[in-house]
């Protein structure tokens, strides 16, 4: 349950960051709390290959994440059920809105990234994609798209990285090495895999962990944990080398 919210705004080095304060109980543990330096936000700097703007919406213990190019934006995972507001406030602050919005893509089942979606869908005239193993376990009154490991949407890469669960799917974009890896990564500790107590098969998951580790990653956006922003390539490297499974 969100008991209180409120939005910081702050902006450096030319770019808006958004940051979104709830909060909640959710199904993982909550992290400490998030530095208020970290990065909230980032750009493509050249906007080569359609590349565009990510802004973080940071609710509390798990993140949902804007990606914006031009006119348009798509919003990958929808936090906990009410986090529609908070998602919505950020859009706005980022100079944006419900109307730009065109695709929400989830990238998978559970409550605390799938959620929102009750509150988010009547605001949006957009396309709702979910990992085809994943769908029937998401609670939806308008139907899904199911997609799978090739598919694009929006210039965005899907990535199938089943494991945490069997639908599991992270987006690339290859024109900015942003990667929303969902819960497939963290940063709660460093740079880790999914939490295994809330993953359905380790080894598939430690499989998808060395799949990521073979895209040209510049950055990465956990659903739990601050994104990394620097040197994410070779943590990821790293964490794929180590990991068992």
């Amino acid at each position: 349950m969100i008991t209180r919210r409120h939005l910081l705004i702050t902006a450096g080095s030319g770019l808006l960051g958004v940051t979104v304060l709830n909060t909640v109980t959710g199904c993982s543990p909550s992290p400490a709390p998030t530095d208020p330096a970290s990065p909230t936000g980032g750009a493509n700097p050249t906007g080569a290959g359609g590349g565009g703007d990510w802004k973080r919406v940071d609710l509390s213990f798990v993140s949902a994440y804007l990606l914006i190019r031009g006119d348009e934006a798509a919003v990958v995972d929808l936090g906990t059920e009410g986090s529609a507001d908070a998602i919505g406030s950020a859009l706005q602050a980022a100079g944006s809105g419900w109307g730009a919005v065109r695709h929400v893509l989830l990238t998978h089942q559970h409550p605390d990234h799938a959620g929102g979606l009750a509150g988010v869908a009547p605001r949006v005239k957009a396309a709702i994609y979910a990992g085809a193993a994943d769908v029937a376990g998401i609670t939806s009154a308008q139907p899904l798209k199911p997609v799978k490991d090739g598919d694009e949407i929006f210039g965005l890469q899907i990535i199938g990285t089943p494991g945490h669960t069997a639908g599991h799917i992270s987006v690339f974009d290859p024109a900015t090495g942003v990667l929303v890896a969902g819960d497939a990564l963290r940063t709660t500790d460093g740079l880790v895999g999914p939490d295994p107590q809330y993953t359905a098969d380790t080894v598939q998951a430690a499989a998808s962990v060395r799949k990521l580790a073979t895209l040209r990653v510049k950055t990465i956006l956990p659903g739990h944990g601050d994104p990394l922003t620097s040197g994410a390539a070779d943590a990821l490297s790293t964490l794929a080398a180590s990991i068992k499974g």
